[in-house]
């Protein structure tokens, strides 16, 4: 099989639309596409070279036919580097996100086969300049759509990556972190819209409450570590109370408006008893017996229930 060099060098001497390979002439009706032993190691400058020719013969096969799924498939696999060159750009948030660096070549060789597909030889453009486009557009799409933890709208999933590009930029600027007001000044938004950004943005990612809390030291051999759920939220003791509330709320209603009224005076107001059996009009022992005798009844209902 010739070489890509070869290929390429008959490529330059000729202004066909098919190249010859041995055995055939130019002048035959149908002129086949050159065979490529392994077209990923095409050198990026011939693959330049044979991707137009490639293309151009590509519109006039008929698709489906074998002829036409070797030049879809030798386009593929000669311009495959276009996707390494692109997912390099994505490689820290693949890290980070905890994406594979194979999903994200697949993602984008799926950007390339529609490059490949939309491409138009008339419009004498080069197919880098086409491809790349769609390759990060697929990637992008990719990490937009399923990489987030929690589901947010896209003008925030969107709002986000404009943030990071802001908050670089300006951190090279200043020398330090931007503030939420310089942040928008910079974006020209306003800082509640900022900030929802900024708080949309911590649902890219999440951690198990089971993970470590500490840092790479903190986890040496032998020495204990605190997960995250150790480290977030307290005992809520209002907890307790509002169950007791709830019992007690339909013993209160049982009471008569007299019994309710001393409660509010005594727990409520923090009144003495003798400022109670001064507003009531009785003495400070009718007051204490009438409040040992509703508190005996309402202990007596919460125990029962």
């Amino acid at each position: 099989m010739p070489s890509s060099a070869a290929v390429v060098d008959q490529v330059r001497k000729t202004d066909a639309k098919a190249v010859p390979v041995p055995g055939r002439t130019i002048d035959e009706p149908e002129g086949r596409l050159p065979r490529i032993a392994d077209a990923r190691e095409v050198a990026p400058s011939d693959a330049r070279q044979l991707s137009r020719v490639f293309l151009l013969r590509l519109r006039s096969l008929e698709e489906g036919t074998p002829e036409y799924q070797y030049a879809r498939n030798t386009l593929i696999e000669m311009n495959v580097s276009l996707v390494h060159f692109a997912a390099r750009r994505f490689r820290a948030r693949s890290a980070g996100g905890g994406v594979d660096m194979d999903d994200i070549l697949q993602v984008g060789t799926i950007g390339l086969i529609k490059a490949i597909d939309r491409f138009d030889p008339e419009r004498e453009v080069e197919f880098a300049t086409l491809a790349l486009p769609f390759i990060t557009g697929e990637i992008k799409r990719y990490f937009r759509d399923t990489t987030w933890a929690v589901h947010v709208p896209r003008r925030l999933q969107e709002l986000r990556t404009e943030l990071a590009k802001s908050r670089e930029a300006l951190t090279d600027l200043l020398g330090r972190a931007p503030t939420v007001k310089e942040l928008a000044q910079d974006l020209e938004l306003s800082e509640d819209e900022v900030v929802e950004g900024l708080v949309a943005a911590n649902g890219y990612t999440s951690d198990s409450l089971d993970a470590s809390a500490g840092s790479e030291e903190d986890s040496a051999p032998g020495r204990r570590t605190r997960s995250l759920a150790d480290t977030l939220g307290e005992a809520d003791f209002a907890m307790e109370l509002f169950e007791e509330f709830h019992t007690l709320a339909p013993l209160l209603a049982e009471l008569d408006e007299r019994d309710r009224r001393i409660l509010q005076m005594r727990f409520g107001d923090e009144k003495t008893q003798a400022e109670i059996g001064a507003e009531l009009g009785i003495s400070q022992m009718q007051v204490s017996r009438l409040l040992s005798r509703t508190l005996a009844r309402l202990r007596s209902g919460m125990l029962a229930s």
